[in-house]
Parts: structure tokens; C-alpha cells; sequence
């Protein structure tokens, strides 16, 4: 059984409509990508997949959206202004920019670029003479520190400005509202925010089609807690991220813990739940202790006090918070490496298809009359009782087992033919896409036998 390579996925991802190059027809950008008509119902499946287990089936969830640009002083006190950062340096030779660390990294695997300071990194890639890729010189420049925010400015007339920024992480629009939260839920600690939404950095990225860019899509989880049940809480968040990743159809066996050596400023404990791409190991989750670090700062620069009052112990405190953050773009990549495979069929015959789980698939039915001509007017009307309820798409193209292909290839998880017993009896014939095997439903019979496969619960 097959499986597909970076660039074999981005050929597959652009010719059925999942993901397209950004503003491809001025030449592109880099590091920028759209969602097809495919991609973005997928990728909607998956930030439902994400409501259903994060907010939907857990106690005192709430989900919030706040929006992309705050009051500047978010980032002062987040300490985003002062210290989010990236090693950069320049070739001398073909004056392209590349950061320290991923030169590092590329060079030797064994190396870990995360845990050396500056000075380290510059005079590792000196004593090792590491080359530029792009001209295979070793002459670079110092590093420098840039910032990862994208500034933008707010204000009437050029002269009369004010910087505003791109947010970075999605993470501070739920601490600035954990008031709001907290009043209008009337809740009680432990509690939880979440939110899905774009996020934006001004970085250096290497590639490998959507895992990293400028412009990307969060799914964050917070909970707020009193300090001495933050250990479990991280812990536990860990083991649910594993739980979650699961449940979408990934292998456990491509997943992995990766602790932090070098911790941020904030945290008190961090850990990536990495999976196996082709490229190597990469980051789809970080759980992080972010101590009651962030609530401090806020209630420093904001004059507002972030005290929780604990009604059975009398006490006031800040809380501590246990962040959950999973990225949107690189989980879908993920799924489709998953998913995604050809397979060998009798008498040397193969197929391409995406075996992703019906709840993530973009179409779920497809409805197929087996001659246009005598079975098209019953699945039609097929087709319209069923779009009522799922995703369905018609196709009455070609012969059938082309038709098989088509929708085998881009995930549908089942295929419904039409044919001179629907119109006899009643009953249509369902195909199932990963073990292709057929069934005969009666018509009326369709929406609560397709609609059981199709519910979060009974996933689980």
C-alpha cells in the first residue's frame, strides 16, 4: 500500500480542490495557501470534530471569538512586544535570510538548536562551517533578533498613527476575557475557554506545504484553575490531546510526547504532541502550565483586578492556567498523510483513495444513477431528500466504476446507485468505500442508516 510524499500530497490537494497555492495567478505568495471547495468543508469537519470534544461533551466549556486586533497593550503585557523573537541571519553571498536554529537543525538532526543561546548557535554554525541553501556558501552575518509580530497602523491621516498589531496567538483574547466569562457563565473554577481562529507571524518558514506559515488557523483551549491542581490538569490535557488525535483517525503509533528543555518565560511545564510526516516529526499540539503568569500581567497593566473569590474557602487568588492549543492547518495535513493511500485491486488494477474518518470527509454521499438517461430523474430526487441532511454530491458522469474512483479518491464514504430496482421496489444500492462492499436500503431507510455513522457519539 502506498504512501504519498510532501509534494505528491500538494499535487493531490491542488487537483481535486483541497488546497490551492495563494494568489496563484500573480505568481503565488510564499508560505500562503487557500483552502479549496474541498479543503475548506474538511477543514470546517475537523474545527467541528474539535467543538464537539473540547466544548460540546465537556462541563463548563465555553467557546468565544475575539477578535484579531487588540489594544497594543495586550502585547506589552503578554510580553510579545519585548520578546517574541526569532534568530535571524543573513547570507553574505546571496543575501537570502534564514534562521539560526532551522540552519542548525537541517545540518544535524542530533543537534538541538532550542536549548543554545545566541552566541552558541552563531559559533556552532561557524566551527561546522554550515552552507546557505541557497548558494552553499558559509558566510553569514550575526544574528539578530526580529520580532514575529506583523505591525499595522490605525489611525485617520498618516500623521496621526497608532501601531496595532496582527495577533500572534489566539491565546490572549481568552485572558483578557476571563472576566467577561467568568460574570456571564456564572461558573466556577475549574473552567475552560476556547477558540478557534486565524493567528499571524512574521517568520522565517521552511517549507513543507502548509506545516508552517504566515497565516494560520488555532484551535486554543484554556483552563483556569487554583494553583496545586495545575500538575494534574497538565498531565490529564496531555493524555486527552492523544485521545483527541485518535479520534480524528490518526495512529497512535505516528504520535509522540516531545517535553521542553528550554521553557518560556511563562510556563512552568510545556510538551508538543508531535506526528510522523514525511518530513520528519512535527508539532500538531503544544499543552502547556502557564502558572498564573499571563493574569498577573494583565491585571498589572490593565488596573483590573483578575482575583478569583473561591466562595467555599474564603479565598482570592489568581488562577493558574493550563493551555491547549492545536494547529488547525498542520492536524489537516496530518489527517490527509494519514488517510491518503493506493491501493492494489485485483487483476493489477489500483486505486487512490482517502480513507478518512466520515466525520472529517468533505462530501458524505454520493448519488449515482446507473444510466443517466432511464435513473436520472429518481436520484435526483434522491440527491435532494439526502442534501438536507449531509453533504451530497451528484455524478452521473462516465461509466460506473470510474464514478466509484472519483468519490473513492476524495473521501466520500459512501456511494449510492440508482437503478431499475429503486424504481421497481424501492431500494438502492450502498457502497461502502473502504472495503467496497454493497448493500441493498430501502430509500426510506437511508438517512438514519447513513446518519449513524455520521454522529460524534457514536464515533466514540
Amino acid at each position: 500500500m502506498k504512501k504519498f510524499s510532501m509534494e505528491e500530497l500538494a499535487a493531490y490537494c491542488n487537483q481535486y480542490g483541497f488546497i490551492f497555492q495563494g494568489s496563484e495567478i500573480y505568481g503565488g505568495l510564499a508560505n500562503t495557501w487557500d483552502y479549496g471547495p474541498l479543503g475548506t468543508r474538511m477543514k470546517n469537519n475537523l474545527k467541528d470534530a474539535w467543538r464537539y470534544y473540547f466544548i460540546q461533551k465537556r462541563d463548563y466549556s465555553y467557546e468565544i471569538d475575539s477578535d484579531i486586533l487588540m489594544n497594543p497593550t495586550v502585547w506589552e503585557a503578554s510580553g510579545h512586544l519585548s520578546s517574541f523573537t526569532d534568530p535571524l541571519l543573513d547570507c553574505k553571498e546571496c543575501k537570502t535570510r534564514h534562521r539560526a536554529d532551522n540552519l542548525i537543525n537541517a545540518f544535524d538532526t542530533s543537534a538541538n538548536a532550542d536549548a543554545m543561546t545566541q552566541a552558541e548557535m552563531l559559533g556552532y554554525i561557524i566551527d561546522n562551517k554550515i552552507p546557505c541553501p541557497r548558494c552553499g556558501k558559509s558566510n553569514f552575518t550575526d544574528i539578530r533578533q526580529f520580532n514575529l509580530m506583523f505591525a499595522t497602523q490605525r489611525g485617520v491621516t498618516q500623521s496621526n498613527t497608532n501601531n496595532i498589531y496582527l495577533r500572534p496567538e489566539n491565546a490572549q483574547g481568552e485572558y483578557v476575557n476571563y472576566l467577561n466569562v467568568l460574570r456571564t457563565m456564572r461558573t466556577k473554577l475549574p473552567f475552560s475557554i476556547g477558540q478557534i481562529g486565524k493567528a499571524f507571524r512574521n517568520e522565517i518558514t521552511p517549507g513543507n506545504f502548509t506545516f508552517r506559515t504566515i497565516e494560520f488557523e488555532q484551535m486554543e483551549f484554556q483552563t483556569f484553575c487554583k494553583e496545586g491542581n495545575d500538575e494534574e490538569l497538565y498531565d490529564y490535557f496531555k493524555e486527552y490531546g492523544i485521545e483527541f488525535f485518535e479520534f480524528l483517525g490518526l495512529n497512535k503509533e505516528k504520535l509522540r510526547y516531545h517535553d521542553h528543555d528550554k521553557l518560556a518565560h511563562y510556563a512552568k511545564a510545556a510538551c508538543d504532541i508531535e506526528y510522523l510526516f514525511p518530513f520528519g516529526w512535527g508539532e500538531i499540539n503544544g499543552t502547556h502550565n502557564r502558572t498564573n503568569f499571563d493574569l498577573t500581567r494583565h491585571q498589572e497593566y490593565s488596573g483590573k483586578s483578575m482575583e478569583y473569590f473561591d466562595e467555599q474557602t474564603q479565598e482570592k487568588y489568581i488562577p493558574y492556567i493550563v493551555e491547549s492549543t492545536y494547529g488547525v492547518d498542520r492536524i489537516f495535513l496530518a489527517v490527509l498523510f494519514e488517510a491518503l493511500v493506493e491501493e492494489e485491486l485485483d487483476k493489477g488494477e489500483t486505486r487512490q483513495v482517502l480513507k478518512v474518518s466520515p466525520l472529517l470527509a468533505p462530501i458524505k454521499v454520493n448519488v449515482l444513477p446507473l444510466i443517466k438517461k432511464r435513473h436520472s430523474e429518481k436520484a435526483i430526487e434522491i440527491y435532494n431528500m439526502l442534501k438536507k441532511h449531509f453533504m451530497v454530491s451528484f455524478d452521473d458522469s462516465g461509466n460506473i466504476g470510474k464514478r466509484y474512483r472519483r468519490g473513492d479518491v476524495i473521501g466520500t464514504p459512501y456511494a449510492i446507485t440508482v437503478d431499475n430496482n429503486t424504481l421497481d421496489n424501492g431500494t438502492v444500492t450502498l457502497r461502502d468505500r473502504d472495503s467496497m462492499k454493497q448493500i441493498t436500503v430501502f430509500t426510506h431507510e437511508l438517512v438514519e442508516y447513513i446518519g449513524k455513522t455520521l454522529n460524534f457519539s457514536s464515533i466514540l
